[in-house]
């Protein structure tokens, strides 16, 4: 059976490596390549996409490089930890985002850039 290609998946492993500046010092870095699907990436996709200040400081992210820890309860039992998260501001240990398509991630983490940028611009 041949797979159907997927354009934007395409493309998101085609930015991998990429950086781009956004003015005023601020500035992109876009990581993808596949791997092959598990339990913890099952789309076989590990991503990084950062936003960062003129100091190196990661403003914005979104990635799959981690596990990250469940909210503090009592039980624990049956939960499964979340790689898909994003990091909303620089000291953000990351919350769950749900990983539907490349497509949706590149459209959801460039309109979480436009926000960022437009809140310390002004």
């Amino acid at each position: 059976m041949q797979t159907l290609p997927n354009p934007s998946l395409e493309t998101l492993l085609l930015l991998h490596g990429e950086i781009y500046d956004q003015g005023d010092g601020y500035w992109i870095r876009i990581e993808a390549w596949q791997v092959e699907p598990n339990e913890h990436i099952p789309h076989g996709v590990r991503y990084a996409l950062t936003l960062h200040d003129r100091y190196g400081t990661r403003l914005l992210g979104y990635d799959n490089a981690h596990a990250i820890k469940p909210p503090k309860r009592k039980r624990f039992s049956g939960r499964r930890l979340e790689f898909d998260h994003k990091h909303r501001h620089a000291r953000d240990k990351g919350v769950p985002y749900t990983f539907t398509s490349a497509d949706q991630l590149l459209n959801d983490f460039f309109d979480e850039v436009d926000r960022v940028l437009k809140e310390v611009r002004t």
